[in-house]
Order: C-alpha cells, then structure tokens, then sequence
C-alpha cells in the first residue's frame, strides 16, 4: 500500500528526524474499501450508476442501430429477436438502440435538473437562513406558494407555457426541485449561524457575503450532496412522466418516457416489450440512485454510522 511522501533532516544533535511532506497517496482508495465494506448495497448501486453512465455517453459504441433513421419496416412490432434484441417498436426501430439513447437523453436532463435547481435552492437557503428578516419570510411564502402545486403538475404547466424541448424541461424540473433544497439548506443555516467561530467572523469585521461562503456554505455540502443524489431518481421519473403524457420532449427524440407513452398510446394491448423494458430501464435506474443516496446518508450521517 502506497504510503506518504516523507523526507528526512537531523537535528543538532545528530537525530535523524523523518518528515511527513505530502499527503497520504492512497486516501481515496481507503475511503472507497471503507465505504463498500460498510454500505455494500450502496457500493454494488454506485458500480451500476458508473455502467448506466458509461452506457449512455458510449452510446454509438453500444447500439447496434440509429434510434431514429434506421427502421425495419418489415419487422414492425416484432419480439425480440438476434437482430432486435429486445424487439421493435410501432414503424420498426431498434427497441435495445432506443433504450441506450434514451438513456443519454434522460440522464442529461436529470443531471442538469439536479445541478440547476438544487445549487440555486442552496444558495437560496443559505441566503434566506442567513439574512432572515422580511426576506426570509417572503421567501418561506413564495416557496409554500410553489409547493402547493403537486410536483407533476407545476411542471406540465410550466413545459406548456415555455414550450417543449429539451431545455425547456430541464428549467421546469429545476424549478420543481427548489423549495425542498431551500428549505433544507435553511434549516442546517439556521442551526449553523450559532456556532460561535460565526461570531468570531463577525466581530472580526467579516461581510455577510465571506461568512456566508466561507463558514456556513461549507457546512451545508453534505445535506446538499444527499438530497442531490436522492433528487437523481425523483428527476428521472418526473421527466419520464412529463414523456409518458406527451408534454416533455418531443418526438422522434428517444427517452424512456415517451417510449412508454407512444407505446400505450399506440394500442390498447401493446406488445410486452415495448413496455417491459423501457419501464425496466427506468426501474433499475431510479433504484440505484436512491440506493446509492441512503448509503451517502448514512455514510455522512455521525447517527447511523454503524447501523446496517
């Protein structure tokens, strides 16, 4: 195992002393056997995270068919097969192709959501927790306006009124994700402004703005890291929603969810397949973020350290 970089001087009285001048090398790798010794389930979710994204950026690599030009025509809504591993969809196209893309597609816009709408929620609830006042009280309201609406609900209205696209979609579920991260960061903000090393910043003449970034936005990356990743499969089932209804992005674009609404759409029966996987894709998917986000949880939690 790969140790410290150290050096070694002598004292006056001819000691030989060794110093440490470097990191250890090998930290991240303890953690990462620290955490999968620990949190198993979440160690075997992240592996499967870390293929789904490989998939989905190698996606001309992994297809075996264009999702979108290359339709069979004489195979329509045919079973799976050695040509079309998981069938064929309603004009022919490559079902297993279609899965691979769409899985580039959804993971964006939930990536992006998340980074969106989570970072402009935390830097909201510093603020708000920070400043208190009317402004945090107009906030607090504002927020509860917002999540009156239900989730799905707020953002079909705001995909009508922007239009479709892939965007579109992302501003609108980033919307949807702020007053939960708002209102998380807030209360660790709260609770974190007490300390007195925020007094001492202060009295020192520090500006709202350098404690705020300096000595309370630092203590608030772990709540955030956890509910971002619990947000991952929330997004990804939102937006294969927003798909499914036929109000998120627009054909012939491939994503899970509109796969799954084309297909119900299509007939009252449809073929098995045609629902079966895509649904699969999304299942696993949305499994394995929230498994992964419990484990970072627990992980960062000092309260459920050494709970199973």
């Amino acid at each position: 195992m790969a140790q410290a970089d150290r050096s070694t001087t002598a004292d006056p009285n001819g000691a030989v002393l060794e110093q440490q001048v470097g990191p250890r090398r090998d930290g991240w790798i303890l953690g990462i056997v620290h955490f999968s010794q620990r949190n198993p389930v979440g160690a075997i979710s992240g592996v499967l995270i870390i293929v789904i994204i490989a998939v989905a950026i190698f996606a001309p690599f992994v297809a075996t068919h264009d999702p979108i030009l290359d339709a069979d025509f004489r195979a329509l809504r045919e079973a799976p097969t050695a040509d079309h591993w998981l069938g064929t969809d309603d004009i022919g196209r490559d079902l297993y192709s279609r899965i691979i893309y769409g899985a580039r597609v959804s993971l964006f816009v939930a990536f992006m959501a998340v980074m969106v709408g989570d970072l402009l929620g935390a830097a909201w609830g510093v603020a708000t927790g920070y400043i208190g006042g009317r402004f945090d009280m107009y906030s607090q309201r504002f927020l509860e306006l917002l999540m009156s609406f239900p989730t799905l609900i707020l953002a079909m209205l705001l995909v009508l009124a922007m239009g479709a696209g892939v965007w579109t979609v992302i501003v609108a579920i980033s919307i949807t994700r702020v007053p939960l991260s708002v209102r998380v960061v807030r209360a660790v903000t709260l609770s974190v402004k007490e300390n007195a090393y925020v007094d001492a910043a202060q009295a020192i003449g520090a500006s709202g703005t350098r404690v705020m970034v300096r000595h309370i936005a630092p203590q608030c990356v772990a709540p955030w890291l956890v509910l971002a990743t619990a947000h991952l499969g929330s997004v990804i089932i939102l937006e294969a929603s927003l798909g499914f209804l036929g109000v998120g992005i627009p054909l012939p674009t491939a994503t899970w969810g509109n796969m799954l609404g084309g297909t119900v759409s299509a007939g009252l029966f449809p073929r098995w397949w045609m629902v079966m996987f895509p649904g699969l894709a999304i299942t696993i998917t949305v499994l394995a973020f929230n498994l992964f986000g419990d484990s970072i949880r627990d992980a960062l939690d000092p309260k459920l350290r050494g709970r199973t």
